[in-house]
């Protein structure tokens, strides 16, 4: 992907390459815990004491407050190490900006997607840990996962491999994991929390007043996260004495740890707009912030919110992410505290303006990012050349790759709207985008994971609104997915509540889809006798709307369920009537496949006579159609029923002509793998199901 920035315009454009004002990551101290971590790894376990192998991996946790360095300490740890485990670090982090735990199945997902291996939509939290750690078996890992919640989460995810190494960052203990080897942090040692300080300052201010340093350090309690906040104020005050500094720390009596009145010092001293920026950066999906959605939140332009969010990195409040898009992140542990400010600071209906600004902002961007896919049509292009050049995307590479990028942030998004349940209007519109922008761009195979979450969240907000039509929908979508997963008792289920909900809507069309759905479950599940019923009653519901070449297919898989079921002569009457329909829809193509199934269904009948006259007329027709592999198809069949009619001659004549079509060798007495039909009565209700059902009271606009 290329580096991509914003104009003087605020549109997207690839290729530009503003420097970023992030400082470079340091790490000062914890020299003793980490070799204790380093000896931890190699000291011998409780089942190795005991004389058994060790069944899981090794366990090592990192505990201590936000703000202490766990994390950095973490990843320290892991590239030490990172040497001794040629297969890769996996990371994941186990709890939102917020707090709230990230669930299990949530995490495993992610893992597995690092690890390339592909996971069914929908699965269930134990069968993704079981493949998780089918996945880690025999490899040599280290799994880095960050601010975890509780035990429940870390030992989920644990590996069954003693190969592997899991280091764990919390808050506390992880009760009831064995043999857990913890190393619990407190404040840096003084000289390191100078040595952090000096490289955010002029070492001078320090030199010249070092009893006042090692004071701010004191105060600061240590905490990287506190001196970091604390060198980017002095570093923006350059005439401030450290001492000044210790002082207005030391004389702040409210509540609250050395990080806390840092910070309120810190946004105390920013300019109006850029504190009330930062406040509301806490609203930011999963913390991840891009100038979009700074300058959503906020009210401002691209280039000023861009401006802003380099000024704030600078002092310390954000970090600048690695990625081709400019992107921030709010550290895990000032999100509360600025969620905090934000909630003593404004008003409850500026926040939910903001939160109303940024979804807005987003849907704009998803908008624009699904119809730069859409330039075939004059139409397509005007509104196109609609769209603000602020949300333009140049070309459709940089829609996907910003797709790509914002992909968590853009999830994240979704669930906190929903969760909002104030804002299910922006929610609906907001979902109903993000589902069209990842089918065009990434496909509906590839997204078939991140799809049904939305799905599910799209049922969420339909229920409580009671919206059944958007509830047919989604259930309609999931139940799809459940079905291509194999997942078919349970598609069954959906697909029935999605035809009450589409008779409670009034809705024919999903009412219709739903009972055609139910069908081919009976189907797959081998009930063919309630598959043809209720193929018939979707029949039924198209041929009532004169809907006719929905009708032609449903005569098909009636005949297809009887074909089953092994009632040719119910087969057979039906592959008529949708021979029939698909002529009178002008429909050459799928005339020529009907014909040639009613040529099979008429070969398993014992009718050779007609299923010769039957294949010489689909012969005639898939000509017509252009479609050779069927043509080489059926003239297979037509050589296997000569040959039971006793004309070898003839049979050898239409095989060297499938040989011909073929371009290849052809099996004597058999077919080719080919598209055509090559056993009995085909299901193809996955052929005719769309991808998405679409939510269909979502607004005009969209």
């Amino acid at each position: 992907m290329t580096d991509q920035a914003v104009d003087a315009r605020g549109a997207i454009v690839p290729g530009a390459d503003r420097p970023s004002t992030a400082t470079a990551s340091v790490f000062l101290g914890r020299t003793r815990e980490l070799k204790g971590l380093r000896a931890d790894i190699e000291r011998a376990g409780l089942d190795t004491i005991s004389g058994r192998k060790a069944p899981r991996a090794r366990v090592l946790l990192i505990a201590g407050r936000p703000g202490s360095g766990r994390t950095a300490l973490a990843e320290k740890l892991v590239r030490q190490i990172a040497h001794r485990y040629p297969d890769g670090v996996l990371r994941a982090r186990l709890s939102d900006p917020d707090g709230t735990p990230v669930p299990i199945e949530r995490a495993a997902r992610d893992l597995l997607a690092a690890l390339g291996v592909p996971t069914p939509p929908g699965a269930a939290e134990d069968e993704l840990a079981e493949a998780l750690r089918g996945a880690l078996a025999g490899r040599r890992t280290v799994l880095l996962l960050d601010d975890a919640a509780g035990a429940e989460q870390v030992d989920a995810l644990l590996p069954d491999n003693a190969d592997c190494l899991l280091v764990a960052v919390s808050r506390g203990p992880l009760t009831g994991i064995a043999d857990v080897r913890p190393c619990t942090l407190g404040g840096l040692d003084t000289k390191s929390g100078l040595e952090l300080l000096g490289g955010r300052i002029d070492p001078v201010r320090i030199t010249v007043d070092p009893r006042a340093a090692e004071h701010l350090v004191e105060v600061c309690e240590g905490q990287p996260a506190a001196l970091m906040l604390a060198g980017g104020w002095l570093a923006a005050h350059p005439k401030a004495a450290v001492s000044d500094l210790a002082k207005q720390l030391h004389a702040d009596t409210e509540q609250g740890g050395a990080l806390e009145r840092v910070l309120r010092l810190v946004h105390a001293g920013l300019p109006g707009p850029v504190a009330r920026m930062l406040r509301l950066l806490c609203l930011a999906p999963a913390g991840d912030v891009d100038p979009h959605t700074a300058s959503a939140l906020a009210g401002c332009s691209v280039d000023a919110a861009r401006a802003q969010l380099d000024d704030l990195t600078a002092l310390g409040l954000l970090r600048a992410v690695p990625s081709p898009l400019p992107c921030y992140e709010v550290p895990g542990c000032l999100h509360p505290l600025l969620t905090s400010l934000a909630e003593r600071l404004d008003r409850p209906a500026e926040l939910q303006l903001a939160r109303a600004r940024m979804l807005e902002r987003t849907v704009r961007l998803l908008q624009s990012c699904r119809a730069i896919t859409e330039t075939d049509t004059p139409e397509a292009r005007e509104r196109l050349r609609g769209v603000p050049p602020a949300v333009r995307f140049p070309s459709p590479r940089a829609a996907e790759e910003w797709l790509r990028a914002r992909r968590g942030a853009l999830l994240a998004a979704a669930r906190l709207a929903v969760a909002d349940g104030e804002l299910d209007t922006l929610a609906r519109r907001l979902m109903s985008q993000l589902v069209r922008a990842m089918v065009a761009h990434l496909g509906t195979q590839a997204a078939a994971g991140d799809l049904y979450g939305i799905h599910r969240l799209v049922l969420d907000v339909a229920e409580r609104q009671h919206l059944p039509r958007e509830q047919a929908a989604a259930l309609l979508n999931l139940a799809d997915l459940d079905a291509r997963t194999g997942r078919t008792h349970q598609a069954l289920a959906r697909y029935r509540a999605a035809l009450d909900a589409a008779r409670a809507a009034n809705d024919p069309y999903a009412a219709g889809r739903a009972m055609e759905s139910v069908g081919g479950a009976h189907q797959e599940l081998g009930d063919f006798d309630r598959a043809a019923d209720w193929f018939g009653r979707a029949l039924a519901e198209r041929l009532a709307r004169g809907e006719q070449r929905d009708a032609a297919r449903l005569y098909g898989r009636i005949a297809g369920a009887h074909t089953y079921a092994g009632r040719y002569g119910e087969a057979l009457r039906n592959w008529r009537a949708a021979v029939a329909a698909h002529r009178r829809c002008g429909d050459v193509p799928a005339h020529a496949r009907a014909l040639s199934e009613l040529a099979r269904v008429q070969e398993y009948a014992g009718r050779p006579e007609e299923c010769l006259r039957t294949c010489q007329e689909a012969v005639e027709w898939a000509r017509r159609a252009g479609d050779g592999r069927l043509q080489a198809a059926l003239q297979l069949r037509l050589a296997d029923t000569l040959e039971r009619l006793g004309d070898p001659s003839a049979a050898a004549l239409h095989r060297g002509a499938a040989e011909r079509m073929l371009a290849g060798p052809v099996r004597p007495g058999g077919t080719p793998d080919t598209d055509g039909p090559t056993a009995p009565a085909a299901d193809t209700s996955r052929e005719h199901r769309p991808d998405t059902c679409e939510i269909r009271s979502a607004s005009a606009e969209d």
